[in-house]
């Protein structure tokens, strides 16, 4: 679509009127010079006179009219196009053990299905950064990589399944492949990746799987700049569901708090899905999203279309003055 920039040039068109108006006219200056035949010769060859044809000042309002189109600077408007960002990069690691099938969280929902929704309303929130998905158990996955498409990535966590990955909980490995992943995407400077990057690794239970120990897998993260957020879920020993069952008596609260401490991150205690939204709503306000995705529309200068017309246009103007004889 064609755009004017500086529209408030339009106040320009009636300024030739204006002058022609409220200007005084030329008188001569000097002595003028007296000649006895002037009638004479006047009236044999008849009288010069300075008359501008219809045509012509028609012609000179279309060439004006131009010129002031070409000042409001016209500009041709292409298709909006996204703006790459450079946005927080969010990786999540989920626990898909087999003690996210409990049920203590919320009245009839597993462990897994609380996770989903929170967790899945967190990764829409976070529209302009990329995301990416691990799911563990006995080992990790990358289920889905960094990227901005926070759609498919929160299908995908809708998508798990408890066991998936295996009935035991190796954390430390799922610590290890976000380091791998990183390490990839960066290249050659992995420690830029990393530094940009935090990890919000959610487990209900202890690392009893995989050969890296959490702990070390903490000091290689803190080492390459990487930031960790731990949650530990799952109802608290003795207040299961209506008050009933153990609760979570298998969550290692020590380890993943000095996970956390020791990269930079913060430990959360969930034991409702009240709870979890809370931490994730804190995590927002901790690494908030670089908002929402930005979009530009390319413009292509036209002021030179007018101009070029008036130029055309004005030639016939000065070649054929207006001098008429009578």
């Amino acid at each position: 679509m064609m755009h004017f920039d500086w529209p408030w040039m339009a106040l320009l068109l009636p300024l030739p009127w204006l002058l022609a108006r409220w200007l005084p006219t030329a008188q001569p200056q000097g002595a003028a010079l007296f000649v006895p035949f002037a009638g004479r010769v006047a009236g044999d060859a008849g009288t010069f006179v300075h008359q501008a044809p219809r045509w012509r000042t028609v012609l000179l309002a279309v060439v004006w009219a131009l010129l002031v189109a070409a000042a409001m600077r016209p500009q041709w408007l292409g298709e909006p196009q996204p703006v790459p960002t450079s946005g927080r990069r969010v990786l999540l690691a989920v626990d898909v053990s087999g003690s996210m099938a409990a049920k203590d969280m919320a009245g009839g929902y597993t462990r897994l299905q609380v996770v989903q929704k929170v967790a899945g309303d967190f990764i829409e929130r976070r529209t302009g950064d990329q995301v990416g998905l691990i799911l563990f158990g006995s080992r990790p996955y990358l289920q889905a990589p960094l990227t901005g498409d926070v759609g498919t990535v929160k299908r995908f966590l809708y998508e798990s399944m408890v066991g998936i990955a295996g009935r035991e909980t190796a954390i430390g490995d799922a610590i290890g492949l976000a380091l791998k992943r990183l390490r990839e995407n960066a290249g050659t400077d992995p420690a830029d990746a990393a530094g940009q990057t935090v990890l919000i690794l959610l487990t209900d239970g202890s690392s009893n799987a995989g050969v890296m120990p959490p702990r070390q897998a903490a000091r290689l993260a803190a080492d390459a700049g990487l930031r960790i957020y731990t949650i530990g879920v799952g109802a608290a020993s003795g207040q299961g569901l209506f008050g009933l069952g153990p609760g979570n008596t298998d969550l290692d609260e020590d380890t993943l708090r000095a996970i956390a401490e020791t990269t930079g991150g913060e430990y959360f205690r969930a034991t409702d899905a009240r709870d979890l939204q809370k931490v994730y709503a804190r995590i927002d306000a901790l690494e908030p999203s670089s908002g929402h995705d930005q979009w530009y529309r390319p413009r292509t200068e036209r002021y030179d279309w007018p101009l070029g017309l008036a130029l055309l246009l004005s030639v016939p103007g000065v070649l054929f003055g207006g001098r008429r004889w009578h």
